[in-house]
């Protein structure tokens, strides 16, 4: 399994339009691989609000062929020039390959 984790750092009472683009359906939905995206809010600071999407794959290779994709790219030439919304202080991606899950007694 890989995840893909997506941390995107606002100004306080952005979150909302982040999570938003995020949970919307898309071409991403229909790729084979895809287990799930998790979208979470951290808004124990004051000074900023934290996003983390979560996009979990079956497979690193599930990933590539997102990737790779004609809608992915598609996307990426629809934005490319444009300039990230002003209430974005930071963004960053991450990629982990998991090496163990453990369920607990009720996941089962």
């Amino acid at each position: 399994m890989l995840i893909q984790q997506r941390t995107i750092i606002v100004q306080p009472g952005n979150s909302d339009k982040v999570v938003e683009r995020f949970s919307k359906e898309g071409p991403l939905d229909g790729m084979e691989g895809l287990i799930d995206v998790t979208v979470m809010v951290n808004k124990r600071s004051k000074e900023s609000e934290e996003v983390v999407v979560f996009i979990r794959w079956e497979s690193e290779q599930a990933w590539k062929n997102w990737e790779k994709s004609p809608e992915h790219l598609a996307g990426h030439r629809n934005s490319k020039g444009q300039e990230r919304p002003e209430y974005v202080i930071s963004s960053n991606v991450s990629m982990f390959d998991v090496k163990k899950v453990r369920t607990g007694q009720f996941g089962k």
